[in-house]
């Protein structure tokens, strides 16, 4: 609980602590926030690795620093990462293949993010890429799904590219041309907490279906 409860306020501050790093690291910001970025959607043992808010926060600072972060380099470095990010968990996906769903119980993975990321699959298709670029835990499980499910490469780049372009572009220039106005600036954790609350919302909506769908056939 304590873990969760740091984690959260670090994501809710997550604009004072970038302040803080842009001022100690300088340039190496980028390198930094490009590392999270690719491990966010890369890897499937870091899904709790602020995405949204971070990227809404870089935005905002980019826009207050007089592009200190210049906003133009971090759209597209950070789009190449979230892309390559995706493309390593498809391979990755791929490679192991289905004996990860074989694991009712795993320190390495949660079954239960597979098995929501798969049924996003079977309602949505490909266009799941695009959609679960904007939902925390999803989006880094949805790649590595396409590939233990096989997905055509070409097809999964496709999707991967345009919903990498549109995550990225969204909640960065959104924070860019929003972030500092005052209303927002003055009440930024709050901001941040509504950013995930609602990308949390489809995941909560889908899960509360499933329970009442099973509990109507039992």
């Amino acid at each position: 609980m304590d873990t969760i409860q740091s984690l959260l306020s670090y994501i809710l501050h997550i604009d004072e602590h970038l302040i803080f790093i842009l001022g100690f690291m300088g340039a190496w910001t980028y390198a930094l926030l490009f590392l999270i970025i690719f491990s966010e959607t890369g890897l499937v043992i870091v899904p709790f690795l602020p995405g949204d808010s971070l990227l809404f926060a870089c935005g905002t600072i980019a826009a207050a620093t007089n592009n200190t972060l210049n906003v133009q380099w971090l759209f597209l470095l950070l789009c190449i990462a979230s892309i390559a990010g995706n493309s390593v968990n498809y391979l990755i996906g791929r490679w192991l293949g289905t004996k990860v769903f074989q694991q009712e119980k795993s320190w390495f993975f949660n079954k239960q993010h597979l098995i929501r990321a798969h049924n996003f699959y079977q309602r949505y298709g490909g266009k799941t890429l695009i959609i679960a670029r904007f939902i925390p835990i999803i989006r880094t499980f949805a790649p590595f799904v396409a590939g233990i499910g096989q997905m055509n490469y070409r097809y999964f780049t496709f999707y991967n590219v345009i919903g990498g372009i549109l995550w990225i572009g969204a909640l960065l220039y959104t924070g860019y041309f929003f972030g500092n106005i005052p209303l927002v600036k003055n009440n930024f954790s709050t901001v941040i907490l509504l950013i995930i609350i609602v990308s949390l919302l489809p995941a909560i909506v889908g899960l509360i279906k499933t329970k009442s769908q099973k509990k109507w056939t039992n």
